[in-house]
């Protein structure tokens, strides 16, 4: 069985929450006017999203199985998400999809930072051979 990479998940996951939910001129003028209260924001929304960490209903699959299979060989990354959240071992009798979403919710600061990072390298990069393409004329 193939490790399931919960960090490449819960950032496609954000990618595909923002790319449905925001037009890139609204995204542009977000990440420009104020970052850090869009992304607090965002993170908000986030965190109970059950498409993304699945907090909201408790569980990202609603699947038990699936939950146990992505757990698998990431009980290292189980066990830093229940330190910072301050939880101990007893957590664990909450079952897999509890301590799934724990995982989601734990690497999901991490994971935003990083898609709006890329979001603004991209604005930017466009922004810059817009202007390029203006200048040419």
């Amino acid at each position: 069985m193939e490790r399931y990479n919960y960090k490449e998940a819960v950032l496609d996951d954000i990618r595909e929450y923002i790319n449905d939910n925001y037009e890139q001129d609204e995204l542009r003028e977000l990440l420009t006017d104020d970052r850090e209260r869009f992304e607090q924001e965002l993170y908000d929304d986030l965190f109970v999203s059950d498409s993304v960490t699945g907090n909201a209903s408790g569980s990202y699959y609603c699947n038990s199985w699936k939950a146990e299979e992505a757990l698998c060989h990431n009980m290292e990354l189980l066990g830093e998400a229940l330190n910072e959240f301050g939880c101990d071992s007893s957590y664990l009798e909450r079952g897999a999809e509890a301590c799934d979403v724990t995982i989601r919710c734990y690497l999901l600061t991490q994971c935003l930072s990083e898609v709006l990072d890329e979001l603004e390298e991209e604005l930017l990069t466009e922004e810059n051979q817009e202007d390029d393409y203006d200048n040419e004329d």
